[in-house]
């Protein structure tokens, strides 16, 4: 699809007051989306896994008004009135006004909350996003009864990635691709797509257990962060490797060669950390616990033979990846050698899950 088919065309009539309520989970990159261009494209595709349990539940209470020059809305997180939030919601709202005209023609009161603990070092801009870009895309489908529901998962995806890049990532259940890679069909730089080749009934249950080694806000942001690769030495080869480890990937996903997996996606995440500390400024995310779990993890795997894996996000905390006949074994791993690295002892049991969901 294009751009120009998600304008839409001005409608005529206007809602009466309402609300809708839909949540929309984070995901973890397996290959990882690391600088971008023009307005919210990615410089190389990626592909994440889709959580279960960390998600953003959010309400869109919704009144007609009288169309005005400023946008009109409020923002409240937990219940309490977040002021600080607005700026980026502005931002969202101007970027995707072309697309959903009627935003200046009600006021919106936006009431968010997340299943995971607030300033946990786990990014929720893709959950909250996405949630908000499907209670955005309701008021679309009453407007607009006739499109399809294709159609409104991609332009929930759409918009999403206006406002989070990754967060065109959690529109979709299981594996979703967000890039254009020639290899992989309907893949596109404009929308998140489910991967659409055979998967190993291993991946279809993958745990993803999140250590919180670090729950304050990162040091650097992801925009600061993607921003240093336009003039990284190491960009261009680091676009080609992405896109190659996609394509190894295909067979890895139709198999369910474990080993294979574990090689590429440690390497994925290290090598996304080496472009944040060879970029000029430089930054180092990773605290010291963060490599003590990664060693105590490499030792655990070499004597148990463990299919257990880590990847790392643009913080500290580290996700424990690993098949779901494990999970005993592996939760106890984490209790008696882990938890010890993790601020006050924390950690959030997740999986592969559903994508996002209308609740009311």
């Amino acid at each position: 699809m294009t751009i120009a088919e998600f304008v839409l065309t001005k409608p005529e009539k206007q809602l009466p007051a309402g609300k809708v309520t839909w949540e929309s989970p984070s995901n973890i990159a397996l290959v990882k989306y690391w600088g971008k261009y023009g307005e919210q494209l990615p410089k190389n595709p990626s592909v994440s896994f889709t959580l279960n349990n960390c998600k953003t539940t959010t309400t869109l209470e919704y009144r007609p008004i009288s169309a005005t020059e400023n946008f009109s809305f409020e923002v409240f997180l937990e219940e309490e009135k977040a002021p600080s939030f607005e700026p980026k919601i502005k931002t969202f709202l101007e970027r995707i006004e072309a697309y959903l005209p009627f935003l200046k023609q009600y006021h919106f009161t936006i009431k968010t909350s997340n299943s995971f603990p607030h300033s946990s070092g786990i990014a929720s801009s893709a959950s909250g996003m996405s949630a908000l870009a499907c209670c955005l895309m309701s008021l679309e489908k009453e407007l607009n009864p006739e499109i399809t529901s294709a159609y409104f998962d991609k332009k929930a995806s759409f918009l999403a990635r206006l406002g989070s890049g990754s967060a065109a990532r959690s529109i979709e259940e299981n594996l979703v691709v967000w890039g254009e890679h020639p290899k992989v069909e309907n893949s596109s730089n404009l929308y998140g797509t489910p991967y659409p080749y055979e998967i190993h009934p291993v991946f279809k249950t993958y745990q993803d257990t999140i250590l919180l080694v670090d729950k304050g806000e990162k040091t650097v942001s992801s925009t600061v962060g993607h921003g240093l690769m336009h003039d990284h030495p190491y960009a261009e080869a680091r676009f080609q490797q992405a896109f190659d480890n996609l394509e190894k990937l295909q067979p890895i996903f139709k198999s369910g060669d474990l080993d294979t997996f574990i090689n590429l996606v440690e390497s994925e995440a290290l090598t996304l950390h080496a472009m944040m500390m060879s970029s000029n400024p430089y930054f180092i995310l990773m605290k010291p616990n963060t490599l003590e779990i990664i060693h105590k993890i490499w030792k655990y795997r070499n004597e148990t033979g463990s299919k257990l894996c880590f990847t790392l996000d643009a913080g500290a905390n580290v996700h424990l990846l690993y098949p779901e006949n494990e999970k005993i074994k592996v939760l106890d791993f984490i209790k008696n050698q882990l938890v010890a690295h993790c601020q006050n002892a924390q950690y959030i049991c997740d999986n592969v899950g559903t994508g996002a969901k209308q609740l009311a």
